[in-house]
């Protein structure tokens, strides 16, 4: 049975997440929420509107209104909840394959939902199955879209000026940032190249985007560029790839955010969130900036968690996922590159530059190690606890070791961080060939 993740539920489109499942979850969300209008959208995946549309009629049929916004990025469906009071739902699988597909949901007001709100809808989505709830037909199939422009506009006025005469390449993953992109820069002044900007269905995310940045890459040093960004699949990420055709990650970016607020005395209670995947040298140019670090754990709903809990206004992952909470109410690939172009401007720095001066990074490895079935991650984690406490005691406090089961995949991800990239490869590669064969795993 569909379970919620660390970000909504997924699975494979139209054989796990079927619309009769998304309907029923939509129907539970509608009971749980209480919400009297939702705003429902979805991204460019071929098998999304037909959810979208079994989404909208298991509203309908609870009584809710449904504000349709079509295909949009997921920050602009929270923005339209937030601005019109409303709940929503977002069917997206974010940066996996366009065979994949999930269903996420946002409380009145686009705030992201609660553990005991998902407990809560969970239950009432298994209460729903139980009792066999016939699917009912799909409404509104002839409502047009929600206009993207007061999203837009919004995105625009988040900054006073952009280093307009940079010369850009954006990456749009195939996805939902594809048409509202080229909105926001054109109005910004500027004229970016675009890559991955035709969706067709099937090519959100292929081989693009923010998860797989190579393209951006090539382009951004084939074409001289200053700096590349690319977003996901439903758009609320984004990475950075400066002149040289480097990657500057969320924790670079954050950390670029978290100097800039700081010297405009503009970072709220002197914060910034993170998750525990964030680099060392993150944390150190933090404590040598005087800014205090709150650690969470993965997930955008816990970085907005402990930033409603400190009151404070930027944080973010490594993966991309940036919250500005004077601007969102949650990640938005779109909002950040538009602040980064407002920073670098500012800084009258070029991105390589600013990047290496407020941080630097220790090496850093991450492999993913895919669960044989029926194999639990956490009996695989406790079976290896002992081997991997080894490894980080030959670390001695110089590195650290991270490892746990994803949340949105059957994967187990391990992270490494050492003094050498070599160090980090080793004891990654280590780990991950003791996950992935574990009959040879010992608790000792």
């Amino acid at each position: 049975m569909l379970r919620f993740g660390t970000d909504g539920v997924r699975g494979v489109a139209l054989r796990d997440i079927t619309t009769h499942a998304v309907q029923l979850y939509a129907r539970a969300a509608a009971r749980e929420l209480r919400c009297s209008l939702f705003v429902v959208g979805f991204d460019t995946r071929e098998s999304s509107i037909q959810l979208a549309r079994a989404v909208e009629a298991g509203f309908i049929a609870e009584g809710v209104e449904v504000l349709w916004a079509g295909m949009c990025p997921t920050p602009a469906v929270a923005f339209y909840a937030e601005h019109c009071l409303a709940g929503a739902a977002v069917i997206t699988a974010s940066h996996n394959p366009y065979t994949d597909n999930g269903l996420k949901f946002f409380g009145e007001g686009g705030i992201k939902l609660t553990d005991d709100q998902e407990s809560r809808i969970q239950n009432t989505y298994e209460e729903l199955v139980q009792s066999e709830t016939a699917e009912v037909v799909n409404a509104g199939a002839e409502e047009g879209a929600l206009d993207l422009d007061a999203y837009c506009a919004h995105v625009c006025a988040s900054v006073s000026e952009v280093a307009t005469e940079v010369k850009l390449v954006v990456d749009c993953a195939n996805g939902a940032m594809s048409e509202v992109a080229p909105r926001v820069f054109k109005k910004l002044g500027m004229s970016p190249s675009f890559i991955h900007c035709s969706p067709d269905g099937k090519n959100i995310n292929e081989a693009c985007g923010a998860a797989h940045p190579e393209s951006l890459i090539q382009e951004v040093i084939r074409s001289k560029a200053d700096l590349g960004i690319a977003f996901d699949g439903d758009g609320d990420r984004i990475i950075a790839v400066d002149g040289n055709g480097e990657v500057v990650n969320g924790d670079q970016l954050i950390a670029l955010f978290a100097l800039q607020l700081k010297a405009r005395n503009a970072l709220a209670n002197n914060a910034v969130a993170v998750t525990v995947m964030t680099n060392m040298g993150f944390h150190i140019a933090m404590k040598n900036a005087g800014i205090d670090v709150l650690v969470t754990p993965v997930g955008d709903r816990s970085i907005l968690l402990a930033l409603q809990e400190a009151q404070a206004c930027l944080g973010g992952e490594q993966s991309g996922h940036i919250i500005f909470t004077q601007h969102a109410t949650t990640g938005d690939g779109l909002l950040a590159a538009v602040q980064l172009l407002s920073v670098l401007h500012s800084r009258q720095q070029n991105l390589r530059a600013a990047a290496q001066e407020v941080m630097t990074s220790l090496p850093q490895v991450l492999i993913n190690v895919p669960i044989q079935r029926g194999i639990a991650p956490q009996d695989l984690l406790l079976k290896n606890r002992a081997a991997i406490s080894e490894i980080e005691q030959l670390l001695d406090g110089k590195g650290r070791v991270l490892v746990r089961a994803s949340g949105t995949e059957p994967l187990v991800r391990v992270m490494v961080e050492a003094q050498t990239s070599t160090e980090a490869q080793e004891y990654a590669e280590r780990i991950a060939q003791m996950l992935s064969h574990p009959a040879s795993g010992q608790d000792r």
